[in-house]
């Protein structure tokens, strides 16, 4: 399963990486939209994660690196954070 969630992290890097090309040397005219398109889609569900799972990134020692993270990966990178024990209900 960690292989799955290293190829999610690798091809989402690459995404971006494909973003940052475009907005330097924009693609032809079709494809420069959809890639913009696209990424402001991927970023505005990041940033719901982003609130989503506050909670869970509050108390951890370096959460502003796990929300820049997050803002990159999305769920590729909160599945590797390790989860707290849930409360018994008794």
């Amino acid at each position: 399963m960690k292989l799955l969630w290293a190829l999610g992290r690798l091809l989402t890097l690459l995404f971006w990486l494909v973003v940052l090309v475009n907005l330097v040397m924009p693609f032809v005219h079709p494809l420069h939209l959809l890639v913009n398109f696209g990424a402001a889609m991927l970023l505005a569900i990041h940033l719901l994660e982003l609130v989503l799972f506050r909670a869970s990134l509050r108390g951890r020692p370096a959460s502003g690196r796990d929300r820049l993270r997050v803002l990159l990966f999305g769920i590729f990178h909160l599945q590797t954070l390790p989860v707290a024990a849930e409360a018994s209900h008794a």
